[in-house]
């Protein structure tokens, strides 16, 4: 023992502030739109709204369903223990451990309450891959070979293909299968603008429904990974118990409001073309197939 610790653990996995995955596709369409908010007072009368709001929307969802890809919130829990540390170690610590699992992983993470204990700062955040060319099971030896903490590799072994919980291949196909329709739903979201900006409008919003349809199904082959039977993950009396996590409800609230507009456009297109020409900056004469 060192001042009561073991000398050959290595040293705390630093926490990046944010999600640099992430935090690069955001940057991107923000400028892409700050370039078109430049452009913006070129464009004379209400159009400047019209037109505005469509590119508005369409970098949203743009960003949504290719930043969701990437995303390790899909489900997440959170939880508070009393729990021994380390191996070999009858030390207990007072800890907060959260488990988040994605399309392509999960991440588990512990904090101490305090941080700073046992002569050590417990601040943890472990990734743990599952996807083509990731092996969970090595991910895992190597964390037992770095020595992590016994929280994390408790959580993590739920989720290894030798264990009794038998969870690691309902989660690796439906997240390949989720992330298959995802990027399948980015495509169909592109030729629905390219569609929009010709203009042909009924078959842009026929487009912008098959995107929507697509991201409903990824939720269900997500949804399908989370109802199967887990085992209970338990630290003394407290257990760990997880949700749906924001890129599910924001994967919904998205393949949503492309149903919506698919459904006006088409609506508008039958009952009010005038005002939907309108929306779309066309003169008369334009727009029609």
């Amino acid at each position: 023992l060192w001042d009561g610790s073991f000398p050959f653990y290595p040293g705390t996995n630093a926490c990046f502030p944010f999600d640099t995955t992430r935090a690069i596709i955001v940057s991107v369409f923000l400028s892409i739109l700050a370039t078109f908010i430049i452009i913006l007072p070129g464009i004379r009368g209400r159009k400047r709204l019209f037109w505005f709001l469509r590119v508005l929307m369409a970098l949203f969802m743009g960003a949504v369903v290719l930043t969701i890809q990437f995303t390790r919130d899909w489900e997440t829990g959170w939880v508070k223990a009393n729990t021994s540390y380390k191996s070999f170690s009858h030390a207990l610590v007072n800890v907060d451990i959260g488990l988040h699992i994605g399309l392509t992983g999960v991440n588990i993470t512990l904090m101490g309450n305090p941080v700073n204990q046992v002569n050590e700062t417990i601040n943890y955040n472990e990734h743990f891959a599952w996807s083509f060319n990731a092996d969970y099971d090595h991910s895992y030896g190597e964390g037992l070979k770095k020595g992590l903490p016994s929280p994390i590799l408790y959580v993590a072994e739920k989720f290894t293909t030798q264990s009794p919980c038998s969870v690691h291949r309902q989660y690796c196909i439906s997240g390949h299968y989720a992330s298959l329709t995802l990027w399948m739903a980015f495509c169909t979201l592109l030729i629905s603008i390219l569609l929009f900006s010709m203009p042909i409008l009924l078959y842009g919003s026929y487009m912008l429904l098959l995107t929507a349809a697509l991201m409903l199904f990824s939720l269900l082959f997500f949804v399908t990974a989370r109802n199967t039977p887990k085992c209970p993950i338990q630290f003394g009396p407290a257990s760990l118990k997880t949700g749906y996590g924001g890129s599910f409800w924001l994967t919904l609230a998205t393949g949503l409001l492309c149903l919506l507009l698919g459904l006006g456009i088409i609506i508008l297109n039958s009952m009010q073309p005038e005002k939907l020409k309108l929306v779309f900056n066309l003169d008369e004469g334009k727009g029609e197939e």
